[in-house]
């Protein structure tokens, strides 16, 4: 069995520098893959590049959390926040709602078909799907999902589950650490029914689910302890710290993820290594 490695770029389409960072990671890094927000202001500007980048594969990123919807918010009311009109800010909130029953499926069905729906009206086909902050892996959603996959043709899906004993990120956080495993026993068992149901999905997750990017060191220890099988690395890279800080509202370094997947030393390492670099059409 072979190494492969999928390097996967989130939040494709939120702005136009993740978007640039994106086109730089292919060509001079590891970037082979991206997942879109058909809700980002940059979604035309993404399918732009995907379209003159044949070697990007392009999934489909379903929001439920942290952006505005496609839909209405009074044909989606449950997921939707009064106070803002968009939907519910993250997702401690939304699985609180979830957990509670005030969030209906019916409705994350019709939202998430929108947004799969603007993908499709592109005329591209996604390579795969995920979401936002990994909603997808939640009980009756996955199954949503999973449903759209194979109604569209959709091949593959993320499953991010890094082993618990990984999770070493800010240890001392006791609620962050369990919510870490509570995310890994949901992931595993998402992963389940996906392969049940005939999609294809990495062995194996890397990349960081709460705290700091994935700089050079992260991503140099992951390439060296990278098992058999293929391996999802999650990004979320861009151009400009300044910019995209307070554009966001969230306090990443995004040039340390781009710097460190672009890395000359990492990208000879990974030839040297032998592993096979790809996007989710190669699983």
């Amino acid at each position: 069995m072979t190494k492969q490695l999928i390097v996967n770029a989130d939040d494709f389409g939120r702005h136009v520098l993740i978007d640039r960072a994106v086109e730089v990671g292919v060509q001079r890094g590891l970037i082979r893959s991206a997942t879109v927000m058909v809700t980002g202001t940059a979604f035309d500007d993404a399918v732009t590049l995907a379209r003159r980048t044949p070697s990007l594969g392009m999934g489909i990123h379903f929001m439920l959390v942290n952006a505005r919807p496609v839909l209405p918010p009074d044909l989606i009311p449950s997921l939707i926040d009064p106070a803002t009109g968009e939907l519910w800010p993250d997702h401690g909130v939304f699985v609180k709602r979830f957990l509670s029953g005030k969030i209906k499926l019916p409705e994350v069905a019709k939202e998430c078909r929108a947004q799969l729906d603007t993908f499709l009206s592109t005329g591209l086909v996604p390579t795969h799907a995920d979401s936002h902050q990994h909603m997808h892996v939640l009980p009756g959603i996955i199954d949503i999902i999973i449903d759209f996959c194979l109604d569209h043709g959709i091949p593959a899906m993320r499953i991010p589950a890094i082993p618990v004993s990984l999770f070493a990120t800010r240890p001392g956080n006791l609620g962050e650490q369990v919510g870490r495993m509570g995310l890994h026993v949901l992931s595993e068992r998402a992963r389940r029914k996906a392969v049940a149901a005939g999609l294809r999905v990495p062995e194996h997750f890397g990349g960081i689910v709460a705290g700091e990017a994935v700089d050079k060191k992260a991503l140099r220890r992951i390439l060296l302890t990278l098992k058999e099988g293929t391996t999802e690395i999650m990004l979320h890279p861009g151009t400009d710290n300044k910019v995209l800080i307070p554009d966001t509202a969230w306090d990443h370094d995004f040039e340390a993820e781009l710097a460190g997947v672009t890395n000359p030393d990492l990208v000879d390492l990974v030839e040297q290594l032998g592993i096979h670099v790809c996007n989710f059409s190669n699983l």
